[in-house]
């Protein structure tokens, strides 16, 4: 078993790494890609991915599956950087190629959720970030995180989970159309009571 928040100094192609959900918020995407610009000098370009390393799990097929980070790793490969540093967090080359999954399952590390949030087979989770969809749904619940209208919180998925709360609250329409908008209603909504088994709840609003 790999040591876990082992670091692998060697560059890993972005193209090569396997996403464990199918969805990201393309408008987070887009933040990271300007933060990204931000970084003139290759020096802080490299500062910045040795910072931010890729935590995978390493499959029996010794690919490497993304466990964090997809919106980075998409961002990145669309800015045209090619390889990235990993972090291991979990070694599964020893797991027989038809349990692999169910242990990934078990373990919290895949989301197999649609941008509807209805749960699709594991063999429909794309082959690279390029085939990431966009949910701008998620794109919501991570700027309501900033601007807090929850905390950041150490449980899988989280924002995905609150993006599936404003799912049922918000059309999609609405957040396509006006962002700033819905961000208000999301905001409402993230003060009720109607939230309080999400993780980072932080109450009502006086």
């Amino acid at each position: 078993m790999a040591n876990t928040r082992d670091p692998i100094l060697k560059p890993i192609p972005i193209l090569s790494l396997r996403p464990t959900q199918m969805t990201v918020g393309l408008r987070e995407v887009k933040e990271k890609r300007e933060r990204w610009r931000e970084h003139k000098s290759e020096k802080k370009r490299a500062e910045l991915l040795g910072k931010h390393m890729i935590p995978v799990v390493l499959g029996p097929d010794e690919h490497h599956y993304v466990v964090d980070h997809h919106h980075l790793a998409r961002a990145l490969h669309d800015e045209g950087v090619e390889h990235v540093l990993v972090t291991v967090i979990g070694d599964l080359t020893m797991v027989e190629r038809e349990a692999f999954w169910t242990v990934m399952d078990h373990k919290r590390w895949a989301y197999p959720y649609d941008a509807k949030g209805e749960r699709r087979l594991f063999k429909d989770l794309p082959k690279s970030v390029t085939g990431l969809a966009d949910d701008p749904f998620r794109s919501l619940a991570g700027e309501l995180r900033r601007v807090g209208g929850f905390a950041k919180d150490i449980t899988p998925f989280s924002e995905f989970l609150w993006a599936d709360f404003l799912r049922r609250k918000i059309s999609r329409k609405s957040v396509e159309a006006n962002f700033d908008k819905a961000m208000e209603k999301a905001l409402g909504f993230a003060r009720s009571k109607d939230a309080v088994y999400l993780p980072g709840w932080c109450g009502p609003a006086d």
